[in-house]
């Protein structure tokens, strides 16, 4: 279950990654992920907007529509895309031109 100070935490360590690698592609795996409580969404939303601001682009591989739907919430309007149960196919839009 991710709480906020996690979230906030990855989100430093991506940031982190950011700077000192210059990589432009991130890659959520939420398969197991359990539903999480609005709180840790809309503290998701506000980071998000840093994301969005670096024009990283975020794939969110998720178990079923529940969870999908709230990372779309969570990713609001940041370079993202969701995919369903699909590894693959989310690392291949992630390395695509």
């Amino acid at each position: 279950m991710p709480t906020e100070a996690l979230l906030r935490e990855c989100q430093r360590r991506v940031a982190q990654l950011h700077a000192d690698t210059g990589c432009r592609a991130i890659m959520y795996d939420a398969l197991e992920l359990e539903r999480p409580p609005i709180g840790a969404v809309l503290t998701q939303q506000k980071l998000s907007d840093e994301l969005k601001a670096s024009s990283m682009k975020v794939a969110i591989v998720v178990p079923n529509t529940g969870i999908a739907y709230l990372a779309r919430l969570a990713f609001g309007e940041a370079n993202h895309r969701v995919f369903y149960n699909d590894v693959a196919s989310a690392v291949l839009w992630l390395t695509a031109p």
